[in-house]
Order: C-alpha cells, then sequence, then structure tokens
C-alpha cells in the first residue's frame, strides 16, 4: 500500500451526504474576474487548474446576495437566474476535473465601495467614504431572503454548496458586534440578538437548498478590533450556526479596519490555529484552519494536534495551483510558495485590478500567459540570476528552449538574497528554493561565479540574450558622502558591515523602511518571530478572553535611534503597499523613529548629517548614514541602437528587470516581466 508523506491533509473528508476527496481547501480570494459576466471564462480556467491540481474543495471570490451588499459598483451578484449560465461555465470546470466548490455569498455591509451601502448601523466605516444606512425591520428581512434566494441559485448553477461570509468585518460581522451594531430593537444588544441575522440566514438557506448541500459559515475568531466580541461570544454564535444548520465552520481573524496584521508574511505561520482548535472542541461539525498555512507540513502538524478539520489556503493557490499534487508526491520542494506579501492579489483588489500573484504571474490570467512547447527550439542566454532572470531562464526552457543562466554571485536570488534578511520577510527564501528547483527541473544549465562579457556571449552564437543584469546602488550627490561613517543598503543587509545606536536612512521607499525592520530588529528574538513575541508587539491575547482579543501592546525599548529621511515633501511610506505599508509604518512608528519629509541634505561629516528642513537648520549626531536613495540599472551588455543595427547577425538582445527600469526595486514586475518575454521567445 502505497504511503503518503501528508496522511491527515490528503485523508478524506466524510460529510455525510457527500465527501471531500481531502483535507485542502482553496480559501475565498476576490480575483476581480468575478465582476464582469465576460471575464467567466477566465475564471472558469483559473478554478479548473486548482482543481486539477487536486484541491479538495474551492471556494470563490465574494458574490453579493443584492445590490447592496456590492463590494464596488456593478460587483459580482447572484440574485436572478440570468446569472446562473455563467456561473455553470465555473461549476461545470472544477467538476470535470473531480473537484467540488462553494460561491460565497459576501454582503460587504458598510464595507462597502458605493452610494447603496447598509450596515447594523448608520455608523461610518474607516475604509469607506460612504457612510451607511441602518437597515430597518423590512429591510433585514427582504435581506435573509436575498440570502436565501442566492443560496437556491448558486445550487442551481452546480455549486456544492454556500459559503456565508461572516468575518473580516463584513455585513454580520457588524450585526454580531457591539462596535457597529448600536441597535435596542430585537437585532442588537445581547449576543442573542445580535447574533440573530446571521442565524437566520443559516436557517433560511438550509430551508431552502435541502440537506444535501454544503453550508460553510465563515465565522470570526478574534476580531481584533475595539467593541469586538469576547471568547464566550464566539462559542455562543458557533453553537447557534451548528443548531441552524450549518455544515462546516470556516475561521477568520480581524476586521480590514483593525491595527493588527493577520495574513502578511511577518505574521508567524499557523497563528491562529490553536484558536481553530479551542472551536473544535465546542462543537461537533467541522472546522477550518486559515490564515498564513503556505506548506503542507505546516497544514499536517495543525491536523495531526487535532486543531482542525481541514485547512484553508487561499494565496498559495495564487502561488502554486499544483500545491496538492506535489505535496502527494512527495515533491514539496518544488511547491513555488506564497511568500504572503499582498502585492498582486490583495493590493491589486483593492485597487480594482485583477488579481495575480507576484511569484506566479499566470493565477488568474492562465489563458492570456500560457507556458505552451515553442514553435522553434532557441538557444538562449540569460545574465543574471536575480527574479527577473530566474523567471525568464526557467520559464523558457519551460517552453522547450535551450538556456543558460549566467550570473557573477556564487549563488541564485539577486535581491531576494537581500530581502530575506529583513525581519518579516524570511519567506523569500523560499521563493529561492522553488527557482532553484526549477533550475533542475527545466534542465537550465546554471554558470555562477561567472562575470560573462558581450564577446563572450557573441561568440557563442547564441540566438536570444536577456540581460537580467538588476541594479547598483545610487550614491546621491551629498557633500562628505564617502565619508567613512556612510553605508549603502547593501552594505548592511547582505555585507553585514557594523552599524552604530544612532542612524539615519537616506530615502522612505520601500528599502528604507525595510532597512528600518532590519536596524530595530532585538537580536534577542530569533526570526522568524515566536508567536507569543508577535502577539505581545501587536497586543493581541490568542485567549480571546477581552473584547475582540485586543490587550495594550508591549512597548519595546528601541534597539537604536533612527531617523528615517526624504526628500519628498510626501507621507514617509506613501507608495507602500496598499494592504501591507500600514503594517510597516506602524511598527517604525512604536519603535520612536522620527520620519521626516521635505529634507534638504547639506553635509556628512565626523559630527554626523547635517540637513535643512522647513527653512530650519538641523544637525543628526549620528553614528551611521545608510543610503536607500534608489538605484540605477545596469545594462551595459545591451547594444546601442546603431550597433544592433549595424550588426544584423547579432542575437536578439532583450532586457527586463531592474536592468531594464530601476525607479524602484519591483519583484513583481520583475518576474511578470521574465515570463512573458520567455512565452513570446
Amino acid at each position: 500500500m502505497k504511503t503518503t508523506p501528508y496522511p491527515h491533509l490528503l485523508a478524506p473528508l466524510d460529510l455525510g451526504f457527500t465527501t471531500l476527496r481531502n483535507r485542502v481547501m482553496m480559501g475565498s480570494m476576490h480575483t476581480g474576474l468575478e465582476d464582469r459576466f465576460y471575464n467567466y471564462g477566465k475564471l472558469a480556467a483559473f478554478y479548473r487548474e486548482r482543481a486539477r491540481g487536486g484541491v479538495g474543495l474551492i471556494v470563490t471570490g465574494g458574490i453579493s446576495p443584492n445590490r447592496s451588499g456590492w463590494l464596488l459598483p456593478f460587483g459580482g451578484t447572484l440574485n436572478f437566474k440570468g446569472d446562473v449560465v455563467n456561473h455553470r461555465r465555473v461549476t461545470k470546470a472544477v467538476h470535470e476535473e473531480g473537484g467540488k466548490i462553494l460561491m460565497q455569498i459576501l454582503h460587504s455591509g458598510r464595507y462597502g465601495y458605493q452610494p447603496f451601502v447598509v450596515s447594523a448601523s448608520d455608523k461610518k466605516s474607516p475604509i469607506s467614504p460612504f457612510k451607511p444606512r441602518a437597515l430597518n425591520e423590512a429591510g433585514i428581512e427582504k435581506t435573509i431572503r436575498d440570502y436565501a434566494r442566492c443560496a437556491r441559485l448558486a445550487r442551481e448553477a452546480g455549486y456544492d454548496g454556500v459559503e456565508v461570509m461572516g468575518s473580516e468585518g463584513y455585513l454580520l460581522n457588524q450585526f454580531l458586534c457591539a462596535r457597529t451594531n448600536l441597535r435596542t430593537d430585537r437585532w442588537g444588544g445581547s449576543i442573542e440578538n445580535r447574533m440573530r441575522l446571521a442565524v437566520e440566514i443559516v436557517k433560511r438557506i438550509r430551508a431552502e437548498v435541502g440537506n444535501d448541500f454544503i453550508i460553510m459559515y465563515r465565522h470570526s475568531l478574534l476580531d481584533l478590533v475595539e467593541g469586538g466580541n469576547t471568547w464566550d461570544d464566539v462559542v455562543t454564535v458557533a453553537k447557534a450556526l451548528q443548531h441552524a444548520g450549518a455544515t462546516i465552520l470556516n475561521t477568520g481573524y480581524g476586521w480590514h479596519e483593525a491595527r493588527v496584521p493577520t495574513i502578511v508574511t511577518s505574521v508567524p505561520r499557523g497563528a491562529f490555529a490553536s484558536l481553530a482548535g479551542r472551536l473544535r472542541l465546542e462543537v461537533t461539525i467541522p472546522v477550518v484552519a486559515s490564515n498564513r498555512i503556505n506548506m503542507p507540513n505546516e497544514a499536517e502538524g495543525i491536523l495531526q494536534r487535532g486543531e482542525a478539520d481541514m485547512i484553508s489556503m487561499a494565496r498559495p493557490f495564487l502561488a502554486d495551483s499544483h500545491f496538492v499534487i506535489k505535496a502527494a508526491e512527495g515533491r514539496s520542494d518544488e511547491i513555488n510558495t506564497c511568500i504572503g506579501c499582498n502585492q498582486a492579489c490583495l493590493d491589486h483588489t483593492f485597487s480594482r485590478k485583477r488579481a495575480s500573484c507576484l511569484v506566479n504571474p499566470r493565477a488568474c490570467h492562465e489563458t492570456e500567459l500560457v507556458y505552451a512547447p515553442a514553435v522553434k527550439k532557441r538557444r538562449v542566454a540569460v545574465v543574471g540570476a536575480g527574479p527577473a532572470g530566474l523567471s525568464a531562464s526557467t520559464v523558457a526552457a519551460e517552453c522547450g528552449h535551450d538556456v543558460t543562466l549566467f550570473d557573477g554571485s556564487d549563488s541564485i536570488g539577486g535581491q531576494f538574497k537581500i530581502a530575506m534578511q529583513v525581519p518579516g520577510k524570511e519567506e523569500f527564501a523560499e521563493t529561492i528554493r522553488y527557482f532553484g528547483r526549477k533550475i533542475e527541473l527545466t534542465g537550465v544549465k546554471l554558470k555562477l561565479g561567472m562575470r560573462v562579457t558581450r564577446e563572450q556571449l557573441l561568440a557563442e552564437g547564441y540566438d536570444d540574450v536577456i540581460v537580467a543584469t538588476g541594479i547598483k546602488v545610487r550614491k546621491p550627490p551629498i557633500d562628505g558622502i564617502d565619508h567613512p561613517k556612510v553605508l549603502s543598503y547593501v552594505d548592511v543587509l547582505r555585507d553585514k558591515k557594523p552599524v552604530g545606536k544612532r542612524v539615519a536612512i537616506i530615502g522612505a521607499g520601500g528599502i528604507g523602511f525595510d532597512m528600518g525592520e532590519f536596524l530595530l530588529h532585538d537580536p534577542a528574538h530569533p526570526l522568524p518571530l515566536a508567536l507569543d513575541v508577535w502577539a505581545r508587539e501587536w497586543g493581541v491575547s490568542m485567549k480571546g478572553d477581552t473584547p475582540g482579543g485586543l490587550v495594550p501592546a508591549s512597548q519595546p525599548e528601541p534597539v537604536r535611534q533612527l531617523y528615517l529621511l526624504q526628500r519628498k515633501t510626501s507621507r514617509p511610506g506613501a507608495g507602500l503597499g496598499k494592504t501591507s505599508g500600514w503594517v510597516h509604518r506602524a511598527v517604525l512608528a512604536r519603535n520612536g523613529v522620527v520620519m521626516l519629509s521635505g529634507v534638504q541634505y547639506d553635509r556628512i561629516d565626523d559630527q554626523g548629517l547635517h540637513i535643512t528642513v522647513g527653512g530650519e537648520q538641523r544637525l543628526l549626531s549620528v553614528d551611521n548614514v545608510v543610503i536607500c536613495a534608489g538605484q540605477d540599472s545596469l545594462a551595459e551588455l545591451m547594444p546601442s541602437e546603431e550597433e544592433a543595427k549595424a550588426n544584423t547577425n547579432w542575437p536578439r538582445f532583450h532586457k527586463i528587470g531592474g536592468a531594464a527600469l530601476a525607479a524602484e526595486l519591483d519583484a513583481k514586475r520583475a518576474i511578470k516581466e521574465g515570463a512573458e518575454l520567455a512565452v513570446r521567445l
């Protein structure tokens, strides 16, 4: 009998009326494709690939039961029979690959970014410009009917069930919590009243769809906001939902307006699994663990410890659609791991763009970015083994080209090797591991420690040369820039040069903030941070014994006094990621970092850094000045237009990544450019 390295994760889950082929669930992830009927072919291809990859249960992105529930104007809605046809394309694709799929019913409540928003009360959300209208009794009854009708239509469309979204601060969570439920009628006040809407919706859905249809409810176990529920409230609601007819309880953590991160890469892996385990002891229906679970060994451990019956992973299936098959076949080292960066998934969603994945640009573009065998095999040289070069070389080889990858370093990774030194970015090492394995599997010929010249490349007779040589650190024109106390971010992060206790960082972009977090890290706390250390820093009680699970955060004694400076007059960090930038700003703020904008750099000398801010001259008496003020492209291998025209027998030269544009280090663009170029060769 064949054994599996993950027996708990790959075991079937019997729900009585149906069986899931394993314990892996692709959690809901809004892609943007759900919102327009003409994109449902692309959406079907997206889910088909995940079902083919072996996932046991898929949950769609949020679909609204009515107009007031839209996240965005004209968002994805299922409220009349005409919508069923498009959804059948999705369910048919998943079922043909042996998978099962639930449609998530999501009513945004006061989080909606449109003028029809409603909520338990008329209390405005901090993340939407629209003030909600408080639902009256008739409006509540209509909402319940809309949920039931939406579920019935989902069944007609071929879905195996629905997930009712009750966490993350959306409508049902707004009714559940005193933070937003200020009502004095039978829908407000006690927890029994506040949970009435969620319970009635589950009851009405069950009556509408019968007993052989999955109803999963995503329940908020830690709200992480003031006025959130206690653990006793959480358990009371869970038991009532089970009694009302829920088949499975999924788990969620934190509202979108919470000031505690729950999914960024600095959150410890599996941070909240123990809470799912506590809930599992209180109910008899299956409980799903979620959030920051991105590799099969973590998932297996959670199931083995009895902390859940199933594991939800959303973004990991953007990163690698064949996650389950690779795990089942003992090929976990081939998994393209989600690094929790949010840059191409959630940042895109909240910017109204189609979601994708930094480490896998094919995600949500399966019908457009196709890694198909090339019509003509070409000999390709790729120079530079950073993110762009790794992507270009492995995709080109996957398409059948003969690829040689050069790098002057003794290892692959480029800027990712530097990024992984930053606290909270340790996951970047997983991407380097993945590409290293991909190089072996695709047959890319890797030549490290080689700084090739154009003459060498020309002599080898390549058909294409891809220049992915990256960047060099820009040295700003400041008097005293060559002073011994001046260091670059490469000196600090890569070369580990010593840094004093008082430091000025010039440049407040992404690299400047990374440098700040690196210099603030207390070496007494090994990386990645242990859960208890992380919880203390962010003021989280993992017992859930306080409203929302919040407790006073520990006030750290900063390891260094830092100054973060920029020439621009905008707020430092304004260009950081939409969903994760606030986390980095908060870390620096609570550690007492002085952030200054509109800075003129006068000179650097033995005394420190002399600056002018707002017309006032100041001296920062610092031990070191770290330069994070941009970079320039390294593209000397590229021929000029004149050279290319004069030498028509030369190979085609291409440049990608930092070599093409070094304005800001952008791994998302670099990996995408590499893949897109490779399929065009």
